[in-house]
């Protein structure tokens, strides 16, 4: 009986004891409870998006040399709590946006390449005048560019005073302008003293003089006008080039004509004084909004029609183009496959796939574009995708008021010179096609630093747009990494120019050739420690 009675104690002991256990344990999580009630919701503690940093930094000016924060942490006081709630998430989410926006903007490092347009110890004054070079430059604003240096080039080859050229008036542009509209004629004339004679119009007495009119064969080097060319001065005093466009080769020139063209192009062809202004007023504003991209979005109705490309347009507007093309006589080639034209990456990018790219290369939403075109083809319809993406898109009449803008209206050498000048500028130049412009800006910037340009591979961006548009790719991570590597090496970094392809011949193998505007390294562009450097200041586009 008294074994029982023990036994019985001790089990309600234990029992007891439980339960006072039970009861502890719950009065402790129920005070824990209600501090775990106390404290902020998870939207107290949201990190930023990519978007709201930008955000921030656009208002900070983007100006990465200030003292560092976190954006999360410059919107409101954190409280010693929160600190050690999130502390190292926060700061590197902050350090790591920097170190990878530091990254986009970071120009390729040149090399210690420098300009070197000095001509050597042989050359000299420009010899005795035998005659007179009239020119009509052809084209666009930038080809007319290329065949005017090329023309002063050719004009101290025969021994030709050359008479300022004249400009294209009869394009699919319809543009009046003068030469002294959009170039500084003056200092053209004067800068090139010691290598040319240049005057502003024929003598009087040689108005009615018989005129040999040429069209010089395409890509040719100093024996053809040396020979063919100059020997036109035992019959005639004046000489016509019809065209000036690609009329001299590429490579294979005496290093001193090499140079003179660069000095041309880079040094003594410079705009207009009052373009020169309004274009330096334009990258101010530019520039006042942070570091800023050019991009030269070439979808423009006469482009689209040259080129025969028909991505994303309707049936009419496809028709259209067909006969404006149609339509140009000059433009020899008609029949156009526009699904080949694509697949071979001869398009420019549509507004939209431009966004694709430019989030696929981590730009952040609210990086400053600045469009470097005419009228869109499309319109702010076929805008809509890129500025959902990228809303900070600018051009000329956004910068500029109708009155700053209006000596240039109508005008498109001059209002194509005012792009010029901002994309040059930029912190980045992208080209959505390589035609014209591109390729002159890309030269030019070559020339000035080499700052950075990045050319979209077109060939293979297209096949992931396409597979984004059936679905069968997403945008990501994984198409971002892809993108990025495909263009590591298409950002402007020095390197020499590219010869012909293989297994090209004749007329084909001066195509296949990278331009010598595009790229003049070798030519004018020396290391440092080159016995060939000069110190050449040439930092900017505008004269100091």
């Amino acid at each position: 009986m008294g074994k029982r009675r023990w036994k019985t104690l001790v089990m309600l002991r234990r029992l007891l004891m439980c339960a006072t256990g039970a009861i502890a344990l719950v009065a402790l999580l129920s005070i824990h409870l209600r501090e775990l009630t106390k404290l902020p919701s998870d939207t107290s503690y949201k990190l930023p998006t990519q978007h709201e940093i930008g955000y921030q930094n656009l208002k900070r000016e983007q100006s990465w040399t200030k003292e560092f924060a976190s954006p999360h942490l410059l919107k409101a006081p954190l409280t010693a709590h929160k600190v050690l709630s999130f502390p190292a998430y926060i700061i590197l989410d902050g350090a790591n946006e920097r170190s990878e926006l530091d990254k986009l903007w970071k120009h390729p490092p040149n090399r210690d390449y420098v300009p070197c347009t000095e001509p050597s110890s042989s050359y000299t004054t420009p010899p005795e005048s035998r005659g007179y070079l009239l020119v009509h430059a052809n084209g666009g604003l930038n080809q007319m560019r290329a065949g005017i240096c090329d023309m002063v080039a050719v004009a101290r080859i025969i021994n030709a005073t050359l008479v300022i050229p004249e400009l294209d008036k009869r394009s699919f542009w319809q543009d009046s302008s003068n030469f002294s509209d959009v170039f500084d004629e003056d200092y053209f004339i004067n800068s090139l003293v010691n290598d040319v004679r240049i005057i502003k119009k024929l003598p009087e007495e040689m108005v009615t003089a018989t005129r040999a009119v040429k069209h010089f064969r395409s890509w040719s080097g100093v024996d053809y006008y040396e020979q063919e060319i100059a020997s036109l001065w035992t019959e005639y005093q004046v000489i016509r080039a019809a065209k000036s466009d690609s009329r001299l080769a590429n490579n294979n020139l005496p290093p001193d004509i090499q140079k003179l063209r660069c000095r041309a192009c880079y040094q003594a062809l410079r705009f207009s004084p009052q373009i020169e202004a309004m274009g330096k007023l334009l990258v101010d504003r530019m520039k006042s909004k942070g570091q800023y991209i050019a991009l030269h979005l070439r979808f423009e109705k006469d482009m689209l029609a040259f080129s025969g490309c028909t991505h994303d347009l309707t049936p009419e507007e496809s028709e259209e183009l067909k006969t404006i093309r149609e339509n140009t006589t000059w433009w020899k080639v008609k029949e156009i496959d526009p699904l080949d034209q694509r697949a071979k990456g001869y398009c420019p990018l549509i507004p939209k796939e431009v966004g694709i790219f430019l989030s696929a290369l981590s730009f952040p939403s609210n990086t400053p574009i600045y469009i470097a075109a005419g009228e869109i083809y499309g319109g702010e319809t076929r805008m809509a995708d890129l500025r959902t993406r990228y809303p900070i898109l600018m051009n000329k009449e956004k910068l500029a008021s109708v009155e700053e803008l209006e000596p240039f209206i109508n005008h498109a050498s001059q209002m194509a010179a005012l792009d010029y000048i901002v994309s040059v500028e930029s912190d980045i130049f992208i080209p959505t096609y390589s035609g014209n412009m591109a390729r002159a800006v890309e030269g030019h910037r070559r020339f000035l630093g080499h700052r950075k340009t990045i050319s979209p591979d077109r060939k293979s961006l297209v096949r992931f747009f396409d597979k984004i548009e059936r679905g069968t790719m997403k945008e990501g991570k994984n198409l971002s990494n892809r993108v990025i590597e495909i263009h590591k090496r298409r950002q402007g970094s020095p390197r020499k120019r590219k010869g012909p392809l293989t297994g090209t011949k004749g007329t084909d193998r001066f195509r296949s050739e990278e331009p010598f505007y595009v790229n003049p390294l070798p030519d004018c562009l020396c290391q440092k420690e080159s016995p060939l450097y000069t110190t050449t200041n040439s930092s900017s586009l505008f004269i100091k």
